[in-house]
């Protein structure tokens, strides 16, 4: 894999971490929510952490479409779940939550699972002339 393509599953991970704990950040300081009064939610999506936060969710969604353009969805979605070391580390250390040792084992499960997946090749081979078959129509339509 190259240096960019290793890159780009970097930027899914940095970006979708940072993105998150930011739009956590922010709601803490908005408060809660009700959809009712729609204006409170607009109001909030204007304050500053939730504005970084919806960015650097835009741009972990551009680096994830990026990774799926060359590589599978089921090589994808495992490798970069990496970002839930991260953001956890960044939930203990920026937003001061508190971390039990129930999720540090299932965090360290998932790093295990990343370490499987990685191992394996990033795009499915195709054998030369056979085509993907089509799904199946629902409800019979055309």
């Amino acid at each position: 894999m190259t240096i960019r393509k290793q890159a780009t599953l970097a930027g899914v991970v940095i970006f979708g971490a940072l993105g998150d704990v930011a739009l956590s950040r922010g709601m803490k300081s908005v408060g809660a929510l009700s959809l009712s009064n729609w204006t409170e939610v607009v109001s909030a999506l204007f304050t500053p952490w939730v504005g970084a936060g919806i960015i650097l969710l835009l741009a972990f969604f551009a680096s994830y479409l990026a990774a799926l353009s060359f590589a599978d969805l089921t090589y994808v979605l495992p490798a970069t779940a990496v970002g839930y070391i991260l953001m956890a580390l960044l939930a203990k250390f920026f937003l001061h939550e508190n971390i039990s040792a129930w999720r540090w084992a299932g965090i360290a499960l998932i790093a295990l699972g990343v370490g499987f997946v990685t191992r394996g090749p990033a795009k499915t081979e195709r054998t030369r002339g056979v085509e993907c078959a089509e799904p199946p129509l629902v409800g019979g339509g055309r």
